[in-house]
């Protein structure tokens, strides 16, 4: 029976994938924002407006890489160097701001329908969500196996799977923790140093393949 992805790749996709979804960023601030100052029911309502938007930029990633490896099958590796370099530096971004803490803005009452097109717009105008999908996914590619388009399919949707799996979790933990977790700085800055190590490291298997 074929594969549809690597079975070597796949695994260790996971394990990054789940590293980098838990670690504190935009999309999780959000969430806790929303959910700190609504109710755990309307940060679910943003994590789901979020996995949303990592469809979008699933679907951008997979259309876009496939026709580029299906027309110049040598500009993978040029991908694959960009890719590296772009991981690389905002590696070093988020150690170096990983001992600054982020204060949650209490959000205004509004409908979830509001609530998820917010979260929906938020993660597909941040051009860095499609520039580290497209920097992330076709490392985890094998082309051997046959279709990229398959692969890079079932790689976003497994990103976006765990994705709205810490999203929800932190949804349900700010709603139960209210506004203690603001003061909970120390925890936040411990992973944003192990996102940043994850980033370089990802950056350099890239660089170095």
């Amino acid at each position: 029976m074929t594969m549809i992805v690597d079975p070597h790749l796949y695994p260790v996709f996971l394990i990054a994938a789940f590293a980098i979804s838990i670690a504190p960023g935009p999309d999780m601030l959000f969430v806790l924002a929303t959910s700190v100052s609504q109710g755990w029911r309307a940060g679910m309502v943003a994590s789901i407006g979020m996995a949303a938007g990592m469809l979008v930029h699933t679907a951008g990633v997979v259309l876009g890489v496939a026709t580029v490896l299906s027309l110049a099958p040598q500009l993978f590796r040029v991908v694959q160097l960009l890719g590296g370099i772009y991981l690389i530096w905002i590696g070093l971004q988020t150690l170096r701001s990983y001992a600054a803490s982020s204060r949650l803005e209490e959000r205004p009452s509004v409908p979830g329908r509001v609530i998820f097109r917010r979260a929906l717009v938020t993660n597909i105008a941040n051009p860095k969500v499609a520039l580290f999908f497209l920097a992330f996914l076709p490392q985890f590619v094998n082309p051997q196996l046959g279709s990229t388009s398959a692969q890079l399919m079932v790689l976003g949707l497994s990103f976006v799977v765990l994705g709205l799996l810490a999203d929800g979790t932190a949804a349900i933990l700010g709603g139960a923790l209210l506004r203690g977790l603001q003061r909970q700085t120390a925890v936040t800055a411990g992973l944003n140093v192990g996102a940043g190590l994850i980033f370089i490291g990802l950056g350099v298997r890239l660089m170095v393949l």
